[in-house]
């Protein structure tokens, strides 16, 4: 589709910021949208443009209106159809946006086709970095400036599927892709299968027993269809649902001795239903505080400012990043993309980035001390023995290998170990004829243990110092400012719904984040923007009442 002519100014007579002034106050937030945010959204044209063939088609509806749309939808938690006909009809949003009055609407499905272009084109976090880089430009979020990190669980757009159920749905996906490929009579089983997966349903009333037959039958008919497939061209046993069947079949069966069975345990990273494959299910934490989830992880930074505010006045804290990942990733991988995300949108590391234990490793408060940041927050206790002693009751120096017991005797023998896979480098420390008569013995040492050994990683002093660190008064006050980002994400999931995905597939869903990181960064501005008009009104206000007092 090509562009159409694109006027940031409007008509004289048809415009709502030519006649509008008295329907929309100084302190009206779309007002305010239309003064500080659609100039930047106007300013983001080329890039849009790259999405577009400008002489080839009929033209598309302006993309800086439909950015600026997507934006709204997110602030106001509106669907497609409503956004659709709030854009028709609601005086604010034709003011934010710069639209006549008469402007007609579009079909909710042009929301669709919007979103498929940015995505197509990897402009999905176009609208993010247009917001952040005003945000810079105001002086309200510095370059390089203190942050905090959290993550939250983002639920998959699909419904639960037990192990049957998700590898039935996957023969059946299978099956429909393969109908047009199959002639009459071939294969033999082709008829049983389809009566089997297609046409019949479960009957969730059955036995137990039942259900165990179902799934070992269903994996024997998987490897009898794979098989039947090998011989064929390439465009019939690659396609997309034949691929995914080969890989559920993977997760969920094991062959052996030519007999097909289910596995024990279910792979952390196994498809979970073949309608949103990368919606993986994950867990996070323990006892009452536990959940499990469907669905992709996201990770949000923020900037801290660190400025004592008023009672009533609104935060000046705004998200320098948001990144999507698989629910079965790590936060600290996650950090790194972060950090790799804010680079590219022209910030730098933070010098005092504060998270959770979950972000914090030895490798990690080392490449952040390489690089002269801090990475603040707690470490992971060390695991310990069943006999209650662990690496954090010794006072190691990996530099001296050297390393002193709870007893106090210092050891005998130091050994370097590298992993030849990954290179990894630990160090065992041994006290030999030591714990032989140490009173400590029974204590310290695990059944069936001649005497005490302790190995630790290369980066272990650094782990050690954060330890002792952590329980210290200053740290926990430290960490007092992190707590600020769980505030920060109930806003995104109660403000602005990202507790559950509108859309199937990680790249939708990221895009869908950032569309919330905008809209947040935005509400938050507009925000700052009333509380400062307000704040001049006051100081006019005073002074004119002191002058009037020192005249009377």
């Amino acid at each position: 589709m090509s562009l159409p002519t694109f006027d940031t100014q409007g008509t004289l007579f048809g415009s709502l910021a030519s006649i509008g002034a008295s329907l929309f106050g100084k302190e009206d937030r779309f007002k305010l949208f239309a003064e500080k945010i659609w100039p930047l959204l106007a300013a983001a044209r080329p890039a849009l443009a790259e999405c577009y063939d400008a002489g080839n088609g009929r033209p598309a509806l302006e993309p800086v209106v439909m950015l600026g749309v997507a934006i709204f939808q997110f602030l106001e938690r509106t669907p497609d159809r409503q956004t659709a006909e709030l854009v028709k009809y609601h005086l604010g949003w034709k003011l934010a946006l710069n639209l006549e009055i008469g402007a007609k609407s579009f079909h909710p499905t042009s929301l669709v086709e919007f979103r498929r272009r940015l995505l197509e084109h990897d402009k999905a976090r176009l609208a993010f970095e247009v917001v952040l880089e005003g945000l810079v430009k105001e002086g309200l979020v510095p370059r390089k400036g203190r942050q905090r990190m959290d993550s939250t669980h983002v639920l998959g757009l699909v419904s639960a599927m037990s192990s049957l159920e998700c590898v039935r749905e996957t023969i059946r996906l299978a099956m429909l892709e393969l109908k047009d490929h199959v002639s009459e009579g071939e294969p033999p089983f082709w008829e049983l299968f389809w009566e089997r997966y297609v046409e019949h349903k479960l009957d969730y009333r059955s036995a137990d027993v039942i259900f165990k037959e179902k799934h070992q039958q269903a994996g024997a008919d998987v490897l009898q269809l794979l098989q039947w497939l090998e011989p064929l061209a390439v465009e019939i046993r690659e396609g997309r649902q034949v691929c995914l069947l080969r890989e559920v079949f993977g997760q969920y069966y094991v062959v052996c001795e030519e007999a097909v069975e289910p596995v024990k345990v279910t792979p952390g990273g196994a498809v979970q239903n073949p309608h949103e494959p990368e919606a993986k299910w994950s867990t996070k934490g323990k006892g009452k505080a536990k959940q499990e989830w469907v669905g992709y992880k996201v990770q949000v930074a923020e900037s801290v400012d660190g400025k004592r505010r008023e009672k009533t006045e609104p935060t000046r804290n705004f998200l320098t990043s948001v990144v999507t990942q698989p629910a079965i990733a790590s936060d600290e991988a996650g950090m790194s993309k972060s950090l790799k995300a804010q680079s590219e949108m022209g910030l730098e590391k933070p010098p005092a980035l504060l998270v959770d234990t979950a972000y914090v490793s030895a490798e990690a408060i080392v490449e952040a001390q390489a690089e002269g940041r801090e990475l603040v927050g707690p470490a992971r206790p060390s695991p310990r023995n069943e006999k209650g002693s662990c690496s954090e009751d010794f006072d190691v120096c990996v530099e001296e290998r050297r390393a002193i017991c709870p007893a106090g005797h210092q050891n005998k023998q130091c050994s370097r170990l590298e992993e030849k896979a990954t290179g990894a480098v630990s160090y065992r420390f041994e006290w030999g004829a030591l714990c032989h008569e140490c009173p400590l013995r029974q204590k310290c040492i695990a059944k069936g243990q001649a005497h005490r050994t302790l190995t630790v990683t290369e980066h272990h002093t650094a782990l050690q110092t954060r330890r002792n660190e952590q329980k210290t008064e200053e740290f926990a006050q430290r960490m007092h400012e992190r707590n600020a980002i769980e505030g920060t994400q109930s806003e995104l999931v109660r403000g602005h719904g990202q507790r559950k995905a509108r859309y199937r597939g990680q790249a939708k869903v990221d895009l869908q984040n950032q569309l919330i990181g905008a809209a947040c960064n935005v509400k938050r501005w507009l925000k700052c923007l009333v509380w400062d008009l307000k704040a001049a009104a006051r100081a006019t206000a005073s002074t004119l009442s002191s002058q009037t007092a020192e005249r009377a």
